[in-house]
């Protein structure tokens, strides 16, 4: 797929990986279309404009909401014209921690636990099937491809840490959909990917104090730092243009290897 011309809709754009995914796509000729739940998606939005024209639009919308995504699509095909909706790139999620018992012994909130996965895990299948609905009517490309979907998982999805049950379980299940999802939409000519960034830099990490940031760059085998937001938009733009990758989970990490 060229990212010349065609739209994308990207998911939690009002910062961090999709913030820095939706420059990327705009910078590279494409229209976009900005989701998040946050005011800031408008202003995102308008600094697209004014450096690349009127590519963006921003949309409000909670992704585990069938009708506010269901509105974000509609919005999404009409920015597209002709050519509607070429790609997904969903990197709307939660990060959360919580023990199965903490110190006194009491157990996990369950609506926590509940909260995270209906986020992360059922608002990536919400996603997923709304756009596959908005694609499978496309005009088949080049290898009659109709569109592509990129969802975020996360390295805690293999290697998660204590506390991160929740979390881990989430995006564990991202990564399982991304075959299944990959083989059924295969007729429609829909690729589906998963990323799976490691430790990075995004605002999900300015909780965390800096001795522990510092802690976290130095785990990194190499490069030994955060990873980038514009490193994961610049694999979101290889996986949109390489045909060939689909159904897979790529882990965007440095080698690190949690404990």
């Amino acid at each position: 797929m060229q990212i010349q011309g065609s739209t994308f809709l990207i998911t939690g754009a009002a910062s961090g990986l999709g913030a820095a995914t939706a420059e990327r796509l705009a910078q590279g000729g494409a229209r976009v279309v900005l989701c998040d739940l946050s005011d800031k998606v408008e202003q995102q939005a308008a600094g697209l404009n004014e450096k690349y024209g009127e590519v963006a639009i921003a949309v409000h919308a909670d992704v585990t909401s069938a009708e506010q995504m269901q509105q974000a699509f509609d919005s999404a095909v009409a920015h597209g014209g002709e050519r509607g909706l070429g790609g997904v790139i969903h990197c709307a999620g939660v990060v959360s921690v919580a023990k199965l018992l903490d110190r006194q012994g009491n157990p996990a909130d369950l609506d926590a636990y509940a909260r995270t996965v209906q986020i992360n895990l059922v608002g990536t299948f919400n996603v997923m099937r709304l756009a596959a609905a908005a694609m499978a009517g496309n005009a088949p490309g080049k290898d009659s491809e109709r569109g592509v979907i990129i969802n975020t998982a996360s390295i805690a999805a293999f290697d998660g840490q204590v506390g991160q049950c929740a979390y881990s379980a989430s995006k564990a299940g991202v990564v399982g959909m991304s075959l299944p999802a990959a083989r059924e939409l295969s007729r429609h000519g829909i690729r589906v990917m998963a990323i799976a960034p490691g430790v990075f830099e995004t605002p999900m990490m300015s909780d965390i104090p800096d001795d522990a940031v510092a802690a976290l760059s130095q785990a990194v085998p190499f490069p030994k730092r955060l990873g980038k937001a514009e490193e994961f938009a610049s694999l979101a733009e290889q996986i949109i243009t390489n045909t060939m990758l689909n159904g897979e989970v790529i882990r965007l990490d440095g080698s690190i290897r949690m404990q």
